[in-house]
């Protein structure tokens, strides 16, 4: 079922911060902002948000996730299709600012399900393409990538890799420690959270497939993602998958159902429980184990066309420096 999710959202999703405020505070007068006062009625820092127009800090979202879960747990399998803004400052040929992410969310899903479901959907796609749209591969492989149908014909062929995160972290290790001088980032440990050069290595050359690498460090992770019982809390069921020249495709995770768990998991990322309350009561009235994922609508595109840039994946590309149009 499709679900429409809202643009404009009081939560951040991932906890990282880069999110893109929404505010009709003028922000070209700062002497007029209205000022937060502690309960002596001092001056703090930081605008007084309840003089806003929705009376509270709001954001442009980073994912429909969070509301997504709220469907899924009434109606089951749902899915939602539509932009997402990230305020990072990344000039990268992978990121953009405003991009549009395909985000199914499925009750009575664990993270296994989530990754075979990612896997199907992802295949099912690329030959579809393939078998309509053989002409324009042509093209784009005279232009980009000359292998550009045999790899997905093999994408499709090939069932996907799957490795542990620790599996991956010893596998870049014994790699590096062959030649650290190759790598832009040498140092890899447990908690590393993995670079473009990494994800590529692992895809490209370690499995020459897609690869879902699995059970993340929990400090590197969102306070969503269920943690692993089994290895004391350590890491949670979280996934991304890699693909050739591309990296990481998919993120996803099965979801923290449990009340208690979740309360405490928002606290220690120094996040207010007060701001997640329809999430948390989600759980306080009756959830289910639940699962999902989101796909980057334009890194697909360039993973089957063959593109190196992602800004000409997107009519109107918008990244640090550039709002044009």
């Amino acid at each position: 079922v499709y679900v429409q999710t809202p643009l404009i959202t009081a939560s951040d999703c991932e906890g990282a911060g880069e999110l893109f405020r929404v505010t009709t505070l003028d922000l070209d007068k700062v002497d007029s902002i209205p000022r937060s006062k502690d309960d002596d009625g001092k001056t703090l820092e930081g605008a007084d948000y309840k003089e806003d127009f929705f009376g509270k800090p709001a954001y442009l979202t980073v994912s429909g996730q969070l509301s997504a879960e709220t469907y899924a747990c009434a109606m089951g399998d749902v899915y939602t299709f539509g932009p997402t803004f990230r305020a990072e400052n990344s000039q990268t040929t992978r990121h953009l600012a405003e991009f549009n992410m395909v985000e199914p969310e499925m009750a009575f899903a664990d993270l296994s399900s989530a990754m075979q479901n990612a896997e199907d959907m992802l295949k099912f796609v690329v030959k579809h393409v393939l078998d309509n749209c053989g002409e324009d591969l042509e093209f784009f492989g005279s232009f980009y990538d000359k292998g550009l149908q045999e790899r997905l014909t093999k994408l499709v062929e090939k069932p996907f890799a799957r490795v542990s995160y620790r599996e991956a972290i010893k596998y870049l290790q014994e790699e590096i420690a062959k030649d650290p001088s190759k790598w832009q980032f040498p140092t890899v440990e447990f908690g590393t959270d993995l670079a473009t050069e990494h994800e590529r290595w692992l895809a490209e050359t370690k499995f020459n497939s897609a690869v879902f690498v699995y059970n993340y460090p929990k400090s590197i992770k969102a306070f969503y993602m269920r943690d692993n019982d089994e290895d004391g809390g350590e890491t949670v069921n979280a996934m991304d998958l890699l693909v050739p020249g591309v990296g990481e495709l998919v993120g996803g995770s099965q979801r923290e159902e449990r009340l208690e768990v979740l309360d405490a998991k928002l606290k220690e990322q120094d996040l207010n429980p007060a701001d997640y309350w329809w999430y948390l009561d989600l759980r306080r009235f009756g959830s289910v184990p639940h699962a999902g994922y989101g796909l980057g609508f334009e890194r697909l595109v360039t993973y089957v066309c063959g593109i190196e840039n992602i800004r000409e994946a997107i009519a109107y590309p918008r990244f640090p420096g550039n709002a044009e149009f």
